[in-house]
């Protein structure tokens, strides 16, 4: 069963780099605002989410609990807005390549500090030698992916 949760995240990260390159067209379809291209993009994932939960009979009564919800709980949909928003902002500038390793370096540092400090009651999980050495070469990675064509061959 592990097996398809490692292939749905590995599935997850090959769109992401699509996700960026779909909503830059975008944002060059309605005249070049990135906050509007995040807005089509959040639009269209809340119908097919709103689409999924009644296909797949989701219990709606629960969201009324959502009154009692502190801000913080509710931050999801910041915290993905402006992944999406910054996506769309920086690939065309940067690069989807340099984009997407800086973001796979920050998830890799935050994750493991996560884990080591169980934030937001996920599991704690010791970071380790061979933990931060894969931490370690993901930086690595991300310095060749960025600057790696000024080194000398």
């Amino acid at each position: 069963m592990q097996l398809v949760y490692f292939l749905l995240a590995t599935a997850i990260g090959l769109v992401i780099p699509l996700q960026a390159a779909v909503n830059n067209h975008v944002r060059l379809l309605i005249g070049g605002s990135t906050v509007l291209a995040a807005l089509v993009s959040f639009a269209v994932g809340t119908l097919v989410l709103a689409i999924a939960a009644i296909a797949t009979g989701q219990r709606w009564a629960g969201l009324a609990n959502l009154s009692h919800a502190s801000a913080w709980q509710l931050s999801g949909g910041v915290l993905g807005a402006f992944f999406v928003f910054g996506s769309t902002l920086i690939a065309p500038r940067i690069g989807v390549a340099a984009m997407i390793s800086l973001i796979i370096a920050g998830q890799v540092c935050a994750s493991l500090l996560f884990d080591r400090f169980g934030i937001l009651g996920m599991p704690l999980r010791d970071i380790g030698g061979w933990r931060m050495l894969g931490a370690l070469l993901v930086v690595v990675g991300v310095a060749l992916v960025n600057f790696g064509d000024r080194l000398p061959h």
